[in-house]
């Protein structure tokens, strides 16, 4: 397979993708998308183009494959994680979509795109569809479980002061801002 690699041809099927994408035909483009990928599969920036392609073509599950593709060849490539938060956004996981933005500011505080994206997460959350998915998740599932965390919201409930002790703990503190996230907890 590696004798396959030829960055020069890689580079040759990019631009036609590219062509391709800037002409609306967005299967083609990801042909060559494909091809570029077969020549040079450590290069971050084609996967972010073919996920373009994908959003396009409304298969957002494979745009989020190459969007985390692309970020595992290059974490501190902005374009991938704005990306990525679009497709989840699209998939309504404004949860993960949110931290897709926020990793994107982080990276890059100027970056209009990360920023559209965080408020468009803002605008359509929903914190009953939030609590429901989140139901799903073991790991929400194993902290509403734990016999310490069932006492500790009771107390909360009944001694909303108690929380601030609670916090000092760091394992208890990031159970806490699980269920903050997932909209079990809100702080008024």
């Amino acid at each position: 397979m590696r004798a396959y690699v030829d960055p020069a041809k890689s580079l040759e099927e990019k631009e036609l993708g590219n062509a391709c994408f800037k002409e609306g035909k967005f299967p083609d483009a990801v042909k060559h998308y494909d091809e570029a990928i077969k020549r040079n599969p450590d290069d971050a920036k084609i996967y972010s183009n073919r996920a373009a392609c994908y959003q396009k073509l409304l298969e957002f599950s494979l745009a989020l494959k190459d969007c985390e593709e692309a970020i595992k060849l290059d974490p501190t490539f902005v374009k991938a994680h704005v990306r990525k938060g679009h497709a989840l956004l699209a998939m309504k996981d404004t949860i993960r979509a949110g931290t897709a933005f926020e990793k994107a500011l982080e990276l890059d505080p100027q970056s209009v795109d990360a920023r559209t994206g965080l408020q468009r997460c803002m605008r359509q959350d929903d914190p009953e569809a939030r609590r429901k998915a989140a139901l799903h998740d073991p790991e929400v599932q194993a902290i509403l479980r734990d016999p310490t965390m069932q006492l500790i919201l009771q107390q909360m409930q009944t001694h909303p002061e108690a929380l601030r002790d609670h916090l000092q703990n760091p394992a208890i503190a990031t159970k806490i801002q699980k269920l903050i996230e997932c909209g079990f907890i809100s702080l008024r």
